[in-house]
């Protein structure tokens, strides 16, 4: 498949399995691929988008065009970002339609989502001060923070809770739950071994490599050997020539060739960190051996979290031992 469906059209790429593209509001990643499962007599939707006018414009030319003004009977969101969860209330109140998530990704969204306007934590700043972001840089961590709830409309006050390895009928077929970690903390992939279908979200993509990080909320986390286990967890349970249908870029088949790369791909990363580590480095100090883009204020909150979650996962292997220095910083230096 070799191109994607323009907001408001969709492409079919099985029976009864549509691929839908809605717009995002980012420079950096301008697209989400969301999926419509057609289900008994209305349809499943697999992630949502984010809550914007726009979002909910394209949505509205779906249920009377493709969706053909049958209801939508069960919302799936693979895991808690608000471009996957934003218009997933809005959703299941519309239609009264249950919303399916793991039990992880749904009250940490509701958490975060609880955030919204207040003022960033004293935990939070402790935390980006001992990794080396300077006080203007944690200024805008300040100014940022809080505004999670802002991307998504509310959540349900309930939900179904999805489970490892858990299988459904949908439209006829058994469809198993593949849960992953790392990029969230407990994605839910969707896979129907019959068809050779499985919707990966953000736990499998073609050409991205999914942010990968420590956050303040768990800064000993290892959050990095979470991801690398999940992508062996993959390679075992998807055949490879599974029709892989991610939620960014195009479908694809290879899943073990691709899996593979991002394996040796933060591997690699890992040895570069270690050797680079044999002086002794701050957080902040280590980018240019991590990442090929330059470090700027709208992506330093990123890079800083999957710095330090390298640096986690090597200090939790015991190829690097970590102290403060006399600025209550993080130091990091190969054993």
């Amino acid at each position: 498949m070799d191109e994607a469906p323009e907001a408001g059209t969709a492409t079919e790429v099985a029976d009864g399995i549509f691929w839908l593209r809605f717009p995002l509001p980012m420079s950096s990643l301008d697209h989400i691929n969301l999926w419509l499962l057609r289900d008994r007599d209305g349809w499943m939707v697999v992630d949502t988008g984010i809550s914007n006018r726009r979002s909910m414009e394209v949505w509205r030319e779906h249920f009377t065009q493709i969706m053909g003004g049958r209801p939508v009977n069960r919302v799936m969101c693979t895991h808690l970002h608000p471009d996957h969860t934003g218009l997933a209330g809005w959703l299941c109140r519309k239609f009264g339609a249950p919303l399916l998530m793991t039990r992880g990704e749904y009250f940490l969204c509701r958490l975060l989502a609880a955030d919204t306007g207040n003022a960033a934590p004293p935990e939070g700043i402790k935390f980006y001060q001992k990794v080396g972001l300077t006080p203007d840089q944690i200024g805008l961590y300040r100014t940022r923070f809080g505004h999670f709830g802002r991307a998504i409309s509310e959540l349900p006050h309930n939900y179904d809770r999805l489970t490892d390895g858990e299988c459904s009928l949908i439209d006829g077929y058994k469809w198993q739950i593949v849960v992953g970690s790392g990029h969230s903390p407990e994605h839910a992939c969707l896979w129907c071994p019959e068809r050779g279908i499985c919707m990966t979200g953000d736990q499998l993509l073609p050409n991205l490599s999914s942010n990968v990080s420590v956050w303040p909320t768990e800064p000993e986390a290892n959050p990095l050997e979470d991801w690398i286990s999940s992508c062996h967890k993959l390679k075992a349970v998807l055949p490879e020539d599974t029709l892989i249908c991610p939620a960014h870029g195009l479908p694809f088949r290879g899943a073990h060739q691709r899996l593979n790369k991002l394996i040796n791909h933060h591997e690699k990363a890992l040895n570069r960190l270690e050797n680079f580590c044999k002086t002794p480095r701050l957080a902040t100090e280590v980018y240019s051996v991590l990442f090929r883009h330059r470090i700027n204020d709208s992506n330093r909150i990123m890079a800083v979290g999957e710095s330090v979650a390298h640096l986690n996962c090597l200090k939790h292997r015991g190829r690097v031992a970590r102290r403060l220095n006399d600025a209550g910083q993080f130091v990091y230096m190969a054993r």
